[in-house]
């Protein structure tokens, strides 16, 4: 669905930020919008869906726990 969106989970990223996470759900509700820039009157639903986004993908990240990469992140 959206190429541009990278693997955040071990072992394809060693690390982290919460800006790999805003950009995944960035590219995310951008695909799933099909707005690259929002109008004025959708920007306020843009942007509380890319946080909303990136709080589920810091919980998804959080709680998986991957075979033989150690503990769970």
């Amino acid at each position: 669905m959206c190429r541009s969106i990278r693997t955040l989970r071990p072992p394809y990223a060693e690390t982290v930020t919460e800006d790999d996470m805003r950009a995944a759900a960035l590219q995310y509700v951008r695909k799933v919008s099909g707005f690259r820039t929002p109008a004025a009157h959708n920007q306020a639903a843009f942007d509380e869906a890319v946080e909303r986004v990136t709080w589920a993908t810091r919980q998804l990240l959080e709680t998986l726990e991957v075979r033989g990469a150690g503990a769970a992140r």
